[in-house]
């Protein structure tokens, strides 16, 4: 089955973690949950059905335990995206408690491997030393270019024995030029969601998520989230000790839902004329009335004539646009301050903490203080 979040051994769901988040959240401050603010005109971040978490015991699926790991080095790999699995899996941690891999490097033509950034890798072993491994890993490439069949050949044949295989970032398009995505859901970089649907049309992308594990196959988004899906099979594989072994060297979050949302930037929109103006003083006065009939009057405009323009210029109606100024306000606030959630949400404009609570899940499929543990800085 397909699974968008990350869960533990036990398979704890991440409804049952945002539960927990609220709870302690209203203990702190005698606060109910829930909210009956309606919703907001955005695209959902994950499908609109995220199927139930329901691990099985890994002694009960089909795969052995997670011992040798193997990167596929392509040309034009990204050199971040190579040091994600070299870091994860090929550093011995047994000092601090953690696991150690039997971890390879094969490439199509060992040798001098280029990189996205102009300089070379050198990779001494062919395709023939990842034949046996418990996990094959594709880190993002440069997926212009075409792949040898022999590298197509070894994806495949490691899932059809019943491995793992797991790409990060645009490494995805490795595992649909090879089949692997037909009838999966999947995720990639966000920049890139768009062209993996088009390129491989029997797949199912999910182009909000951190990572998703569908079947023996895991595809994550970008950077850091290729972090996470790698802590996650760790986990699901090795238990939640490993995982935390390997993160506290690391210095990362040692579990983050892949259902979250990969979190973007709130995009700047190219407008012009009253309309910027009215933007730009909306940014800067996020806490005060943003509705439409008040933006209307500060543009000059009747309600139905900005709206008209407001949605042709920006992409969004108003009302979507504001949500997602004051969420991003919100995560600001969240990764800068120490403020409760009840102050961040009178400072972004949502009004009460419930509210924030609801347009945070709603929109990033997180709570506001799991959003905090994992970006605010460390003390």
């Amino acid at each position: 089955m397909a699974q968008a979040i990350g869960g533990d051994q036990h398979g704890q769901s991440r409804t049952e973690d945002h539960d927990g988040d609220d709870e302690e959240e209203g203990e702190e401050r005698g606060e109910g949950h829930g909210s009956n603010s309606s919703g907001i005109d955005m695209p959902p971040p994950v499908a609109d059905v995220t199927p139930s978490i329901d691990f099985q015991p890994r002694c009960c699926d089909d795969r052995g335990v997670l011992r040798s790991v193997a990167v596929l080095v392509l040309p034009r790999v990204a050199p971040f995206e190579l040091g994600v699995a070299c870091e994860v899996f090929g550093i011995n941690r047994t000092d601090t408690g953690g696991p150690v891999f039997d971890f390879r490097l094969a490439t199509p033509e060992p040798g001098r491997v280029p990189t996205k950034l102009g300089f070379e890798v050198v990779v001494d072993q062919g395709l023939e030393a990842a034949a046996d491994v418990d996990l094959l890993v594709v880190p993002a490439y440069g997926d212009d270019a075409p792949l040898p069949p022999a590298a197509l050949e070894l994806i495949r044949a490691t899932h059809e024995r019943g491995a793992w295989v797991l790409s990060v970032c645009s490494g995805a398009f490795a595992l649909g030029r090879a089949g692997l995505l037909d009838g999966r859901r999947c995720t990639t970089h966000w920049m890139y969601t768009d062209q993996l649907a088009r390129q491989f049309p029997a797949a199912t992308v999910d182009p909000g998520v951190l990572y998703v594990e569908d079947r023996g196959v895991i595809t994550s988004a970008g950077t850091a989230a290729g972090v996470d899906a790698c802590l996650h099979l760790v986990r699901r594989e090795l238990g939640a000790g490993a995982a935390s072994a390997i993160a506290r060297r690391m210095v990362v979050p040692p579990h983050r839902d892949g259902g979250q949302a990969q979190f973007i930037d709130a995009p700047v929109p190219q407008c012009t004329g009253p309309l910027a103006e009215v933007l730009a003083w909306a940014e800067e006065h996020v806490a005060e009335d943003l509705s439409v009939s008040s933006l209307a009057r500060r543009a000059l405009m009747s309600e139905r004539t900005f709206a008209r323009r407001f949605r042709a210029e920006v992409g969004a109606t108003p009302a979507a646009w504001v949500a997602r100024l004051r969420l991003h306000r919100a995560q600001e606030l969240l990764e800068r301050t120490d403020l409760s959630v009840e102050e961040i949400a009178q400072l972004s404009g949502f009004g009460a903490a419930a509210a924030l609570r609801h347009h945070f899940t709603q929109a990033l499929d997180t709570t506001p203080q799991a959003y905090r543990r994992t970006f605010a800085p460390v003390s």
